[in-house]
């Protein structure tokens, strides 16, 4: 009896410490990704950009709400948040209460699928099937059916009074000690909400520098935003992979964004042009797969400096 069910039992046993440890440490145990990007033109006073995503907040998540407003103590020239701040109809309070504190400096944002609709349990398998077949999100997928609809309107609004820009499908300016930082956001291409052909036409001419922002990094925005000649592109959405493999890196994306670039810094070519991507690996999960493994979740700090 115990030779044929030992090893079963055994895998039973770390599977299950895992498990413990993916949804009870590390999805608990946030981390600052600080990044040094050289795209500011000569001369321009380096700049520092807090980039906040996929906070997918549940009601009563204190750690998670206390460690937001400590992120103010970073003092940054601003703040983009890039998306999927709820994961809970009932979370819009606690997700403005959790970054009341960061409202108090300038600030923009994005919205992604999560803030408009709310999560809905399914396979985890579906992701690698997804990928295998190039279909995610709305982009070749049939329509959500009977989907909950987020009080997306009062995260605006809160975010709207605080003084943040609203980025969807448009174009707002940041004055930060005189400099004009020109902002380009994207409604969330996962669920086809991105209308580029809005805010095409590159950088301004009268800002000291221009950056794109979009929640989820699917190839055609990033394209477009490197082709129109941006330097710098923030996004979110990926978690980083969320469940990944030690020493070998995430499986997924979520978007037809490879794997390689999943989070943190690298590079987009389009034509012969080059632009700065940081992908945020975020700092929450959906309700319903409240666990990370290899891929603690994060904030970042970029520091922008004059370009090389």
């Amino acid at each position: 009896m115990r030779a044929r069910y030992g090893v079963p039992l055994g895998i039973v046993a770390v599977g299950a410490a895992g498990l413990v440890y993916a949804a009870g440490f590390e999805a608990r145990s946030f981390r600052l990704r600080r990044v040094t990007v050289p795209v500011l033109p000569s001369g321009m006073r380096p700049l520092r950009i807090l980039q906040i995503s996929d906070i997918h907040m549940v009601s009563g998540q204190r750690k998670k709400q206390r460690w937001l407003r400590s992120l103010a103590g970073l003092r940054p020239d601003f703040v983009i948040n890039s998306g999927d701040n709820l994961s809970d109809p009932e979370g819009v309070p606690e997700v403005l209460d959790a970054l009341g504190p960061l409202m108090e400096f300038p600030g923009a944002y994005v919205f992604g699928s999560n803030d408009y609709y709310g999560p809905k349990l399914r396979n985890p398998a579906r992701y690698l099937l997804e990928k295998a077949q190039g279909r995610h999100g709305l982009n070749g997928n049939a329509p959500a059916v009977g989907v909950i609809h987020n009080p997306w309107e009062e995260l605006r609004d809160g975010f709207d009074t605080a003084g943040w820009l609203n980025l969807t499908n448009t174009r707002g300016t940041l004055k930060i000690e005189g400099m004009e930082v020109e902002l380009t956001g994207l409604d969330d291409p996962h669920i086809k909400r991105d209308r580029y052909e809005r805010v095409a036409g590159g950088p301004s001419a009268s800002a000291d520098f221009s950056m794109g922002v979009v929640h989820a990094p699917y190839l055609r925005s990033l394209d477009a935003f490197t082709a129109d000649g941006y330097r710098l592109v923030l996004a979110g959405h990926t978690h980083g992979g969320q469940l990944c493999i030690p020493f070998y890196g995430a499986l997924v994306t979520n978007c037809d964004l490879d794997t390689d670039r999943v989070k943190g810094l690298s590079t987009h070519t389009v034509d012969e042009r080059t632009a700065y991507l940081h992908v945020s690996a975020g700092c929450g999960t959906n309700r319903y797969t409240p666990v990370r493994f290899a891929c603690p979740p994060e904030a970042s700090l970029l520091t922008l400096v004059g370009r090389e």
